[in-house]
């Protein structure tokens, strides 16, 4: 069974989500602080973590910050401001997704188990979007069968995108992940890399969204 940690201050608000996440089959722990949600994490393994933004003493942002320096476990954001500049700043932090409240828990649950499906794929699985099939250990790229010949940059680009489908990732976290950290470039390689890759996806270019601010996000919409 998997487990989350519920960090929000509001005591009617963990409990509520506590109720309908027990229903939807996962064991839940709580924190009522930012401290103390980084103390159970250094005790005990989770799945997801549900993260308030506004909280005394140590906030979200500084909650998700000292997460990603040690552990990519998926984090959705709760916060009650539906203001661009918190998500972009959880963005660049490494966030997985966001809901504003007041939500509707059975949103929440959605979310939390398109979440959980995304992070639960393995490295080497073929990720396919339609007639896109894309072969991690094989690294190729084919679509309805026939092979595209992509540079290595854009393959990983390509890669990383789609294995974080539905997820902003910013210049910067493409350029660290796709380059490495020593690379001295500035982040217009990845502009320019993603424009040759759009070009070589034909029809499935669309699939590569512009998040203006952040970077780019994979999504795949059947029609």
């Amino acid at each position: 069974m998997q487990k989350l940690l519920i960090v929000d201050d509001d005591l009617h608000l963990r409990k509520l989500v506590l109720t309908y996440a027990d229903v939807s089959g996962y064991r839940c722990d709580e924190a009522a602080t930012g401290a103390e949600a980084l103390d159970k994490m250094a005790a005990s393994a989770y799945d997801l973590i549900l993260l308030d933004i506004m909280m005394p003493g140590i906030d979200g942002f500084a909650v998700l910050s000292q997460i990603r320096e040690r552990s990519e476990v998926p984090v959705i954001m709760m916060t009650a401001r539906n203001e661009e500049y918190d998500k972009l700043l959880g963005f660049n932090l490494g966030v997985d997704d966001y809901i504003v409240k007041p939500f509707s828990p059975k949103e929440l649950m959605a979310r939390v188990g398109a979440v959980l499906k995304r992070a639960g794929r393995k490295a080497g699985d073929v990720l396919e979007f339609g007639a896109l099939a894309i072969s991690p250990g094989a690294r190729t790229v084919s679509i309805e069968g026939k092979p595209l010949s992509i540079p290595p940059k854009e393959f990983e680009l390509l890669l990383k995108l789609a294995q974080n489908e539905r997820i902003a990732l910013s210049r910067d976290r493409l350029l660290e992940s796709v380059w490495g950290y020593e690379y001295l470039g500035d982040t217009r390689t990845v502009d320019t890399h993603i424009k040759s890759l759009r070009e070589h996806l034909g029809a499935y270019r669309k699939c590569i969204l512009t998040v203006w601010g952040v970077g780019y996000r994979f999504e795949y919409n059947e029609e």
